[in-house]
């Protein structure tokens, strides 16, 4: 089919490139403008952009779908619109210009996790399966009816981001699989089932550990945020990053917020058991070691962290 192609990030190219290899042919690729990134805040296209670019596919940059984008869209007619974080919501104007509607690929198995973070807020979660819907695309949020679905583990040391990557290579997969049954006519959408859940954009504060509550629940959020805003926490007046920690369950005479170096290992306690700080950045730092960083502590007795 005559497919366009809406999607930003990184995590929207194994589906630009697993429809063009399945044969369909990409009339043009909708994505947000160029933005500013790095320390010198160089206007750079996005992964999807850059990637279209170099195949010598049309692109439309837009922020929302306009009446300019829109427009465009119309002039390139295409049977249907593969959307994969584009990052914007399509208005019911534009969503009727494709015959076969626009089709979504949402990385849950919908009703769960409806909204802008749905990987993110199922680690959070603790869930212990996720998985990927295509459904249509209509006005209300993730709403529409779902054609396909599939399920994927989530692994105790996943974080968001690594569970993303694997989720937007299977998800491709099911993408064509969609697009492949609307244009034999053999697919139709279910009306969705279950228990709703929502999961909205994260903010810098979804990051910010707070020690009294249990040690799982602090790893699920400092996983749950990774990469993506990134866990951190407070120490001598400024922000102190987190990547993935580990839990003991061994140390349990550690008081929250409070650091333990014991041998190689560097302890926080939390509101129930310790955990082990893997990997830390301090601030104007770059990532390093907890062992090297607690290494050059004067008074590691009287760290506590807010």
């Amino acid at each position: 089919m005559r497919v366009l192609f809406a999607g930003t990030p990184a995590v929207a190219l194994p589906s630009l490139e697993a429809l063009r290899a399945a044969g369909h042919q990409i009339v043009a690729v909708l994505t947000r403008p160029d933005a500013p990134l790095g320390r010198k805040r160089i206007l750079t296209p996005s992964p999807v952009a850059a990637r279209a670019a170099e195949l010598g596919l049309p692109v439309i940059k837009a922020n929302k779908v306009d009446a300019e984008a829109a427009a465009a869209i119309a002039a390139a007619a295409p049977d249907v619109a593969a959307i994969v974080a584009y990052g914007a919501l399509v208005p019911e104007s534009a969503l009727r210009i494709p015959a076969h509607g626009w089709i979504n690929l949402h990385f849950s198995l919908l009703p769960a996790w409806r909204g802008a973070a749905p990987v993110q807020h199922s680690v959070i979660n603790g869930d212990e399966i996720t998985g990927a819907s295509t459904f249509l695309l209509e006005q209300g949020l993730d709403t529409g009816p779902v054609f396909g679905t599939l399920t994927e583990s989530i692994r105790p040391t996943d974080t968001s981001a690594v569970l993303l990557e694997r989720l937007s290579h299977s998800g491709a997969m099911l993408l064509v699989q969609t697009i492949d049954g609307l244009a034999a006519g053999a697919l139709s959408g279910v009306p969705q089932q279950g228990e709703i859940s929502l999961a909205p954009k994260l903010t810098l504060e979804d990051g910010h550990v707070h020690w009294d509550n249990p040690a799982l629940a602090i790893s699920r959020r400092i996983r749950g945020v990774t990469a993506e805003p990134g866990a951190w926490t407070m120490l001598g007046g400024q922000r102190f990053k987190l990547g993935p920690v580990q839990l003991r369950t061994d140390v349990m005479d550690l008081e929250p917020a409070r650091l333990r170096v014991d041998g190689k290992a560097v302890l926080v306690g939390t509101g129930s058991h310790a955990i082990e700080l893997v990997d830390v950045q301090p601030s104007g730092k770059k990532l390093m070691k907890a062992t090297d960083w607690a290494r050059g502590l004067a008074n590691k007795e009287d760290v506590v962290f807010e």
